[in-house]
């Protein structure tokens, strides 16, 4: 997998392929990646890249020709369909929610080409010529799309073949469409506070269905708009199922 990032402030995505899981990635060449600063494109003695909208209005756009040049530099095609072409992004408060799924989606890709945006935004000129996905990672504004180019990365990478290991991904938060269980390491008692027994019983089969329990037991909590798509979807086996009904009955007792 190749990571392009578009940038106006390189030195803020330089770090993250430095560090960490994705450092031994890049030094095992499972993972590759180029940052281009946007700012080399243009021509101009101050490397302006922004500008005033037309129509006026508040805040800066991002220019069109440095962009544009910057582009076609990292290997993004105007508008063709090509198997080989690098699936362009543009990171906006105004593209398609971000979610696991999409991150599996976009792992499975060769070459991804980030485009961080700056300021009001960019010419629309250019996401309608380069761009294939316009995507957001929350509805809220963020002062620029390098952190969330970051987000993308870091979610997506992890799923890529050989980075981690599939046993893993395999109970992660969204995997089957329940959260990750209650996790727990030594000391057996921190502050008056004991491991569940359960999980130092050595039970294979006990641990196992503890953990599923308490997968459900917090999607239940913190997220049941989960369990409605899973089941809506038909994700849930039997036992996963009997587990959620029991969970809410006993809830139901409860408000009785």
């Amino acid at each position: 997998m190749k990571y392009t990032v578009l940038t106006l402030f390189p030195e803020i995505t330089d770090a993250f392929f430095a560090n960490s899981i994705m450092a031994k990635a890049v030094d095992k060449g499972i993972i590759t990646y180029q940052v281009i600063n946007i700012r080399d494109y243009a021509q101009d003695k101050h490397h302006t890249c922004d500008d005033a909208p037309y129509g006026g209005g508040p805040g800066m756009l991002m220019l069109s020709e440095p962009l544009g040049r910057a582009l076609e530099a990292a290997g993004a095609k105007k508008g063709v369909s090509h198997p080989f072409k690098p699936r362009v992004i543009y990171l906006t408060p105004s593209g398609r929610p971000f979610n696991q799924a999409l991150a599996k989606e976009l792992a499975g890709e060769d070459e991804l080409i980030l485009l961080c945006g700056r300021y009001e935004g960019i010419d629309q000129r250019i996401i309608d010529r380069y761009v294939d996905d316009e995507i957001s990672i929350g509805d809220y504004v963020l002062s620029s799309g390098e952190a969330a180019a970051l987000v993308i990365i870091d979610a997506t990478y992890r799923l890529v073949d050989q980075v981690i290991t599939s046993e893993s991904l395999d109970e992660e938060s969204f995997s089957g469409g329940l959260l990750e269980y209650p996790q727990f390491t030594r000391p057996e008692v921190y502050d008056t506070m004991r491991v569940p027994e359960v999980l130092l019983s050595g039970h294979h089969a006990n641990i196992r269905r503890w953990r599923l329990e308490k997968r459900v037991e917090k999607t239940l909590a913190l997220r049941p708009d989960l369990i409605r798509r899973g089941e809506e979807a038909g994700l849930f086996d039997e036992e996963t199922v009997s587990i959620i009904e029991e969970l809410r009955k006993n809830e139901r007792n409860k408000g009785d």
